[in-house]
């Protein structure tokens, strides 16, 4: 059985492991697993070690962490969600409805999801603040943000409200919309050294690295800022590799056979209307619509699924 390391996650006080479970990829936006499902894919990787898992109310996954925490004590997993909340109103919302859906009275960490600068963390202040009054009170532990941009991790050096970051990091820096990989680690080392607790995303660049994995996971887990490393895993033999991997041991060879390491794509159905909704969901301007189709740069598309929420006939996966 493998023993994943734990770490303090910056100056929070929690311990979380070295490898976080990325939920985006078992919820309706990728795989579309049921609650059950969900639930026993998460037990099994508690079962590994794995005690931290990060979700976002843009994911849907709420249900599928309240039925894994019918088995799991709640005091042993840490939980951290995420919220597009810009207002008083709209994080008492995303707040209430975090509790209720995963069936628990705290959240461990609570972050403004996808900054981008100062600017966007001044017109999220309110939402802010509310979250920093709600823990206070005890509802949530600790408060952060995540993002894409480098520009949004310099924002959070100047105000020490927020605790957790959770940025984009690989070793070719897909994803990043500001500047390059060297630049991101720069200024998380700043992050780090005021103790702010980091925990890194797609480090496999949304699946394009996955032909690079080791490789890939070798360059995060040499980041000694890094106190976790958010990895999606749908299945038990992903979990096994990936436990591997973290703690350093050898490659079952037979195990790899059973998993596919393919580049997977965003795909787009054929009943796709071009109504170009999807458009204002995608970060990284890898959709577009020419001669009334939408088309998909994939060499943009970092695979986060962000855009199927705005689709009305849920037409994009990833594939």
């Amino acid at each position: 059985m493998f023993e994943i390391e734990k770490k303090q996650l910056g100056n929070t006080g929690l311990q979380v492991s070295k490898l976080c479970f990325g939920s985006l990829t078992m919820g309706p936006l990728q795989k579309n697993m049921s609650p059950k499902e969900g639930g026993d894919l998460i037990k099994y990787g508690f079962e590994k070690g794995i005690n931290f898992i990060d979700t976002a109310e843009l994911y849907g996954t709420y249900p599928h962490i309240k039925e894994a925490l019918k088995d799991i004590k709640r005091d042993e997993f840490v939980i951290a969600t995420k919220s597009y909340a810009y207002s008083k109103e709209t994080a008492e919302e995303s707040l209430n409805k975090a509790m209720k859906e995963m069936g628990v009275d705290t959240i461990d960490v609570f972050l403004l999801h996808e900054q981008e600068n100062q600017h966007t963390l001044r017109g999220h202040e309110e939402a802010l603040n509310y979250f920093l009054k709600m823990k206070e009170k005890g509802y949530i532990k600790s408060v952060g943000i995540s993002t894409h941009h480098i520009a949004a991790v310099k924002a959070s050096l100047k105000l020490k409200e927020i605790e957790v970051l959770h940025p984009i990091v690989n070793k070719n820096g897909l994803g990043i919309q500001d500047g390059s990989i060297e630049e991101m680690l720069e200024v998380l080392q700043d992050a780090h050294k005021i103790g702010k607790g980091i925990y890194g995303m797609k480090p496999l660049g949304g699946g394009n690295l996955l032909r690079d994995f080791q490789d890939s996971f070798n360059f995060v887990l040499n980041l000694p800022f890094l106190d976790s490393i958010a990895v999606g895993m749908q299945n038990n033999n992903e979990i096994d590799i990936n436990a591997a991997i973290f703690q350093g041991h050898a490659m079952d060879e037979e195990l790899m056979k059973k998993v596919t390491i393919e580049n997977k794509q965003l795909n787009i159905a054929h009943w796709c209307e071009v109504c170009g909704n999807c458009l204002k969901g995608c970060s990284h301007q890898a959709l577009s619509i020419v001669e009334n189709q939408l088309q998909v740069d994939h060499n943009k598309c970092v695979l986060c699924g962000y855009c199927s929420k705005y689709c009305p006939q849920f037409c994009i996966k990833v594939v």
